[in-house]
């Protein structure tokens, strides 16, 4: 059962997408568990067959419970026999550790459950490439023969939403202030802010979407998640996770960004890569993101990965975001509104869109004076938004 977050001490399986005897491979969608805040998908990170499944669906277990025993390629068959978990009557609240480490990989897509779909390869090659989940689908060809026309249908209208009920929101919230209370107990924050100057920005955003498409546009959002990856090249530090005492320095920039869920609470998935993707590569990805947050489709991988997180309230009219560390992570960017303000440039008064960017971070990690350097570095590249 894997830690997808510094609050989750447990979960409880939902349902086995494969079965003994199943081949599977890295980034295949195994099983489906539920947390205090979503549904999520649970990836493979190795290459083999499946011995054994330990847990059945609807068993809450900790996390770190051995799920399914998988015989890797090319290595013996498993030396001791591993007995299923007893039966989870209630869970110890553990000191804020950070999550095991795994080998990164970007997810990749998933056919669980092809085998019992009625759907030709050409209309799962279409599902694939759209994004659409084709046990979603449902199929009007012969004997419910999933088709071409149902997945465009699919496509056009998005996952239905998943609402969090009463009981699954009051239960977020909870994990969320533990959560939250731990980080202020035991990491020593510090803050900083600047005011950025976005005219440039702006203008280039706005003479680059009057060339796309309505579907192509660019959001203001996507040129400061890509500013802040490449701002971690420059002060590197700040992109690193606790593991255990020690913390490490991760060679990955996957961000983290905020998104608010629509029965309340809120998670911060991963946009893997962050840092290499082109700026319509990072636009797909981030619309893909937090379509499939609000709709419950996120993989295991999208919550553990998070390398530093980005939040921005601006939307809410709120100027600035001092927010809280989510550990194993050193560090949290926020941004506010746009808002036009008086600003001297070249000895001159002139009205100027501007946003103010803060920076939360860990002081056993980094200081004032590289987390400055970090918020210049995110100021030069917006000052520049066609290298993003």
């Amino acid at each position: 059962m894997p830690q997808l977050g510094a609050d989750m001490t447990a979960g409880k399986l939902l349902r086995w997408r494969k079965k003994v005897g199943d081949r599977v491979q890295r980034g295949d969608i195994i099983a489906d568990v539920e947390t205090d805040k979503a549904d999520i998908e649970i990836e493979v990170f190795t290459t083999g067959v499946i011995e054994k499944l330990l847990v059945q669906p609807e068993e809450k277990v900790p996390v770190g419970t051995v799920l399914a025993v998988i015989q890797e390629d090319g290595k013996p068959p498993t030396a001791k026999e591993i007995t299923p978990p007893l039966p989870m009557r209630a869970v110890q609240q553990p000191a804020l550790t950070p999550i095991p480490s795994v080998e990164l990989q970007p997810a990749a897509p998933h056919e669980a459950g092809a085998a019992r779909l009625r759907i030709s390869p050409a209309a799962r090659k279409l599902a694939q490439d759209l994004g659409v989940d084709p046990t979603s689908v449902a199929g009007t060809g012969p004997e419910g023969r999933i088709t071409l026309e149902d997945v465009h249908k699919a496509a056009k209208e998005g996952p239905p939403p998943v609402e969090a009920g009463p009981d699954r929101a009051a239960r977020m919230r909870q994990v969320i202030a533990a959560a939250m209370a731990r980080s202020k107990r035991e990491i020593p924050h510090y803050y900083l802010s600047t005011t950025i100057d976005m005219s440039r920005a702006l203008a280039w955003l706005t003479k680059e979407n009057l060339k796309r498409s309505v579907e192509d546009r660019l959001v203001y959002g996507v040129l400061l998640l890509k500013a802040v990856a490449l701002a971690l090249r420059e002060v590197p530090e700040l992109n690193s996770v606790w593991k255990g005492s020690v913390v490490t320095s991760c060679p990955d920039v996957h961000v983290g960004v905020a998104v608010s869920l629509r029965g309340g609470g809120l998670v911060a998935p991963a946009l893997h890569y962050t840092d290499q993707l082109t700026i319509d590569e990072l636009m797909k990805k981030f619309r893909d993101l937090v379509q499939r947050t609000r709709a419950g489709l996120l993989r295991s991988s999208e919550l553990s990965d998070p390398t530093i997180t980005v939040t921005s309230l601006g939307e809410q009219g709120v100027e600035a975001v001092f927010g809280i560390i989510y550990p194993p992570q050193v560090a949290l960017v926020g941004f506010g509104k746009i808002v036009e303000r008086p600003w001297s440039c070249e000895g001159q008064i002139v009205s100027r869109p501007l946003t103010t960017a803060t920076l939360s971070a860990d002081h056993r990690v980094s200081d004032g004076h590289r987390g400055g350097l970090f918020l210049a570095a995110i100021d030069h590249k917006l000052q520049e938004p066609e290298k993003l």
